[in-house]
Parts: C-alpha cells; structure tokens; sequence
C-alpha cells in the first residue's frame, strides 16, 4: 500500500529487510496451519458419536446416556499442543527460535541467531616458526665494503739509461763491477752491456726489471758497495786483467792472457800499467809460451804485409808487440797476423820507453 503524505505526493511503500519479510511470512504460515488444525478438531468433535466410556451419563426420559459436558478447555489445550508442534517445525525450518509455552501459554517465536558458514581455518602457526607477512618486506641494501687498493709506488724520475755518459755512469759501473754484474772496466758510456747489468742488478733486488736507474736503485746500490778508487774508476783496461801466470810473478815480465785480453807490465810482482791488445786469427795464431824481448823498432815497418808496426817489441820471430791503428778503429772486430796489437797509443809508447831486451814475454790463456 502506497502512503501519501500531507502534500498529497505518494511516498515509496515501506520495504522491509529481506530476512525481516521472510521471517513474518513464516512466522505468519505457522499460524495459519495452528488455526486451520484446530478448526478441523472442533468440527470432528461436533460430529463424532459420544460413547459412554468418554463420560457422558444417559439423558433422563430417554432411557439413553446423556452425553457429559463438554470441556472445550481439554480441546483447546489439546490443539494448542498440536498446533505448537507444527508452528515448532515450521519456525526450526525457517531459521527461529521457538519455545512452547506451558500451560495453555502462547507460544514465544523469536528470531535465532544467524550462524556464520564455518570456512576453513588457517592453522595456527607453530612457536617456532613465523607467519610471513603477506606484504613484501623491503630490507635495506647491504652497505659495499671497501677494499683499499693497492698502492702502487709513484714513477721515479730516471736518473741514468742508454746513451747516457758521464762519470756518474763511469761510478755506476764501477760499483756494479765490485757485486760482479759488470764484466769490464768502467767506460763512461751506458750501453747495452750496462743496461744489462743494471737489470740484473734489479732482479736480484726484486725490482721492476727496466734497465734504467733511478733513485730507488741507486740507494739500494749504495747501501751494498763501497765507494770506489780512481783506479776502480778509470782502470787501463776494458775488462779486468787475469789473475797473472806465476811465472809474471818474479823479475821483469809482459805478462799477457788471452782470455781477458790484456796486457799487464810487471815489476818484481807488481803492476805497472795494462792495456787491451787483441791477437792473430784463427788462421795465424798468436803463438803461445814463455819468450823474451828480442829486440824493438820505434818506426817498424812490415815488409811482409806491408804495413805500419810502431813501438814494436818483436819476442817470438815476426811477432811482436806493437800499435794498431786498425785496432783503434775497429775494434775486436778484426785480428792481427800474428802480432799482439795494443789500441791506446800512449801506453804503448810508455811501456816501449821502459821495456828492455831480454825482458820476460809470457803469452798464456
């Protein structure tokens, strides 16, 4: 039914919640099927027969029973309880909560509590393990560790390498020769030779191996060597004289040794001067042995190859001591015929001065 309020504009119809409307609906039918029953009893009461045995006396004048009166208290209790039991089903099925009455008492309908559907539960963590949380935890980055590099030693300016010359080279190899990494007599000049025994030098000392010096290197080399003599430093060889042949040990004696390639002059047993000489080809040795100075030439002249033989100093037939030029120039690049040359023309002119005949000439390896 549609209200219509004091303006006379009709108002939506009062609509009850969906559970309240189908609870009256059921609570409504319940009553209904009460009602309907207990009609139905009080009309088969009316018609029924009545017998003696239900308590009805015979009527006076009739001869008959009379019926007793009637109790409609008895019936209505009796279709009440019925009743009650039908409206009991009824509002069990519906979802109510129904108590009897007692006594003739109406009966209270009451709406039950709605249950909630059971849903499976989650089980219940253990205490030693954590329920993860179901957002996503964000943990802090880990802090980088730090590792300190390394440090590498910064460059050294370099003091001495090839090409360099000087007496500061001339002491480098000098105090290099005293460990025996350096294998001649000190030049001045920083060659290959050098270079190579400054490397070894390094390697032993467990540096970078660059064959050049720096200030690293020279403390090292310092702190291992002494500092050395003039005659360290400006020796009259190339390479270091041999150790003599004893037989240079006594008296007057040229003493000279092919394998280091010198020449000592020797006094009594000792040194007087030294020079490089180089010798003969494999093709015309120079001859060795014990001779003695037969005699000398200052302006010698070779007849047989026809070449210059100054100072000469001959000890063993055509050989002799004397100055090359060619030695000076070349080197041991190339050979004499036989002759020992000498390449420094000063020594050899102040060796001829003092020399005499019959003086020792001992040749030896």
């Amino acid at each position: 039914m549609r209200r219509v309020t004091q303006q006379g504009e009709p108002t939506a119809p009062h609509t009850p919640p969906a559970h309240d409307a189908r609870h009256g609906r059921q609570v409504q039918q319940a009553q209904h099927v009460q009602q309907d029953q207990q009609d139905q009893q009080d009309q088969q009461e009316q018609h029924a027969p009545h017998s003696g045995h239900l308590g009805h006396a015979p009527r006076a004048g009739t001869g008959g029973p009379v019926p007793a009166p009637r109790h409609p208290g008895g019936r209505r209790r009796a279709a009440v309880t019925a009743g009650g039991a039908a409206l009991l089903a009824v509002a069990t099925v519906a979802g109510c909560q129904v108590q009897p009455g007692v006594d003739g008492k109406p009966v209270r309908i009451s709406q039950a509590p709605q249950q909630v559907q059971d849903r499976p539960s989650a089980p219940a963590p253990s205490p030693s393990t954590s329920t993860p949380s179901s957002r996503p935890t964000h943990s802090a980055p880990p802090k980088p560790t730090w590792t300190p590099r390394p440090t590498r030693p910064a460059p050294q300016p370099v003091r001495m390498s090839q090409g360099s010359k000087g007496s500061h080279v001339r002491e480098l190899q000098a105090r290099l020769r005293q460990l025996g990494h350096f294998g001649q007599n000190p030049t001045g000049f920083y060659g290959t030779v050098t270079a190579g025994s400054v490397r070894a030098f390094q390697k032993q000392q467990g540096m970078p191996q660059t064959g050049t010096v720096t200030d690293r290197f020279l403390t090292a080399l310092h702190a291992r060597t002494h500092e050395p003599s003039r005659n360290e430093l400006y020796p009259p060889t190339t390479r270091p004289p041999s150790k003599p042949d004893p037989r240079c040990t006594t008296g007057r004696a040229l003493c000279i040794s092919k394998k280091s390639r010198t020449l000592t002059w020797m006094v009594n047993g000792k040194v007087r001067s030294a020079m490089d000489v180089r010798f003969g080809s494999a093709y015309t040795p120079t001859r060795e042995g014990a001779f003695k100075v037969d005699f000398k030439s200052r302006h010698h002249h070779s007849t047989l190859y026809d070449t210059p033989m100054p100072y000469a100093m001959f000890f063993s037939g055509g050989q002799a001591v004397h100055y090359s030029s060619d030695f000076a120039a070349r080197g041991y690049t190339g050979a004499s015929h036989g002759c020992v040359n000498v390449r420094d023309k000063k020594k050899i002119a102040a060796l001829f001065a003092e020399v005499r005949p019959g003086d020792k000439v001992i040749v030896y390896k």
